[in-house]
């Protein structure tokens, strides 16, 4: 889903310098699956944390600088989230209700609130 919202970000999956042909190729690469579980990790942290998200700013804000360093714009972030929101609505089925959908799109905009801090603080020494 994230590439047909958005196939300008095709490039950004670069892995070894090599540029993806289609996004069927980068979706297949075990480099982009390693990904895939990486942002999952990131959501389970985040889902684990929910009374306290304050205990991961400091690791979400680094990973906001990390994404900026690779030439990700913040709004990416919204696709990525669209693209989410999308999977579980097709996992959960029914049970993805209004409430599911608002208490998930809180919890990716508290992650992406995190990491956009990343992209507003200066390196260390600045």
């Amino acid at each position: 889903r994230l590439f047909d919202l958005d196939p300008d970000l095709l490039p950004l999956f670069q892995y070894n310098c090599k540029q993806f042909a289609s996004p069927q190729e980068c979706l297949s690469a075990p480099e982009f699956l390693d990904h895939i579980r990486k942002v999952m990790l990131v959501i389970d942290a985040a889902v684990s944390h929910l009374e306290n998200l304050s205990c991961l700013e400091k690791y979400l804000c680094n990973l906001g600088k990390k994404h900026q360093a690779v030439g990700v714009k913040v709004e990416s972030f919204s696709t990525v989230g669209e693209s989410l929101l999308y999977m579980l609505e097709k996992c959960l089925g029914a049970a993805f209700s209004p409430d599911v959908e608002e208490a998930w799109s809180k919890l990716y905009g508290a992650v992406v609130k995190a990491m956009r801090r990343g992209w507003e603080t200066l390196p260390e020494g600045d």
